[in-house]
């Protein structure tokens, strides 16, 4: 049975010019994935209707059952997705009235509060977001803008036929809500009729290079491990390694031999054989202990509490931070000794040590965690140079340190201590310390 397949078409010049990061297309190929549609590709186009019509027809020739496009739903001029899907698709377009009221009903409590502007104004110009495509599907809004699932139509043999399309908003939080009605609607069974939903598996490892798979890989052949019959897929991401298996039920047997094959040929690189980040493992471990935690940070300026703390249920543990980016801060909000700071200087393990110790103390923690390093571009030295970074982290049980040489730029360093501080914290809550 051939597998369906679809490619994404995000609209929007602020996407296309990389003023906004593409959130949509990536998210929506997870989604896709899941339903057993082979994802092609995803295209960005701006909001000019010539490059978006041109997109579309490029993927109704590539013989795709579904075409997905995200933006362009607005009530402004250059919001003309739907417009371009209705020519696209040969159907004639015109205001659906009772759309129009129930998308008014969202507006009109807003309008009134916006001062001087006629609300017979704000009507027409919305008014433009309950034009339908002829024969198409209405997905109800989550904010103001309905999403549509259009028919394909392949009635007029001197014209090529068009895949079914989904029209879908721009904004992340209305179009990621949508998709719960759309992966149900009958339109879109219809269109990838014969999909195999896929189990998705996830196994992330810390401290171990991508290209070491390589060797993974070929040994798991080796073992009579059959990695050839179902998708894997690796990715380095901020310095772990993740790697992601796909299979359809009659896969279940190559897959999970495939995970416990990584899992035992790994051994300590594989911190989360279930798909959790190391985020969510500090702390649901913190929780476990009933341990809360604090920071004291330099050169992460405050990026470790923000990740500590973006993830919802986090002040059960998460107590506080001080950014000590100064030898002035450091000494009078952490207590870090003047005469450490001219003997070893701010860099350095020592330092690093006083600081967890300070705000242990300070913010009256279980666990402390502290980063001081030379992010760049400058500031670097022949005894340490730019990516030089000390970590430490001090429990109920004692300290536990790293000295790290990382690579990149500014950004990279940063973002990679933070990565190997939860890191730390980990292996903290698994009962490791430094020597006495």
């Amino acid at each position: 049975m051939t597998t369906p397949r679809a490619i994404v078409v995000v609209t929007g010049t602020e996407v296309l010019g990389g003023w906004v990061a593409d959130a949509n297309g990536p998210w929506l190929a997870r989604r896709l994935g899941a339903l057993g549609v082979q994802h092609v590709s995803t295209v960005v186009v701006g909001d000019r209707p010539e490059d978006l019509r041109s997109a579309l027809e490029h993927a109704r020739d590539q013989g795709v059952e579904l075409l997905i496009t995200s933006g362009g739903l607005g009530p402004t001029e250059d919001d003309l997705t739907a417009q371009i899907v209705a020519e696209f698709t040969h159907r004639d377009f015109r205001l659906d009235e009772a759309l129009e009221g129930r998308i008014w009903k969202i507006i009109e409590p807003m309008s009134k509060r916006w001062k001087g502007i006629s609300q017979e104004a704000v009507r027409e110009a919305n008014r433009k977001q309950a034009m339908v495509p002829d024969g198409a599907a209405v997905l109800e809004p989550v904010g103001t803008a309905p999403g549509l699932v259009v028919p394909p139509t392949d009635d007029d043999p001197d014209r090529p036929p068009t895949p079914t399309v989904v029209v879908l908003p721009g904004p992340p939080p209305e179009l990621q809500p949508m998709w719960a009605t759309v992966e149900t609607h009958p339109g879109l069974l219809a269109a990838i009729g014969g999909a195999t939903s896929l189990h998705e598996s996830t196994v992330r490892l810390f401290g171990l290079p991508e290209s070491e798979l390589a060797n993974t890989m070929r040994d798991a052949r080796a073992a009579g491990v059959a990695v050839d019959s179902f998708e894997i897929t690796t990715c380095m991401r901020g310095g772990e390694l993740e790697v992601v298996s796909r299979w359809t039920p009659e896969q279940e047997e190559a897959g999970r031999a495939f995970e416990a094959f990584l899992v035992e040929r790994h051994g300590d690189a594989v911190f989360s054989p279930d798909g959790r980040t190391v985020d969510e493992l500090v702390l649901d471990g913190l929780r476990e202990r009933g341990w809360t935690v604090g920071t004291a940070e330099s050169c992460t300026g405050g990026l470790l509490a923000g990740r500590l703390t973006r993830l919802p249920g986090s002040s059960d543990v998460v107590e506080g931070g001080i950014v000590s980016y100064s030898n002035a801060v450091k000494e009078q909000a952490l207590g870090v000794d003047p005469a450490l700071l001219a003997a070893h200087g701010a860099v350095s393990p020592e330092v690093a040590a006083a600081m967890a110790a300070g705000a242990r103390e300070r913010l009256g923690v279980d666990v402390a965690i502290s980063t001081t390093g030379i992010a760049g571009p400058g500031g670097g030295t022949d005894d340490k140079p730019v990516g030089t970074v000390h970590v430490a982290v001090t429990g109920p049980e004692g300290t536990l340190s790293r000295h790290l040489r990382l690579p990149g730029d500014r950004a990279r360093v940063r973002e990679l201590t933070t990565t190997a501080a939860l890191h730390l914290v980990r292996r903290v809550l698994a009962g490791e310390h430094d020597a006495a």
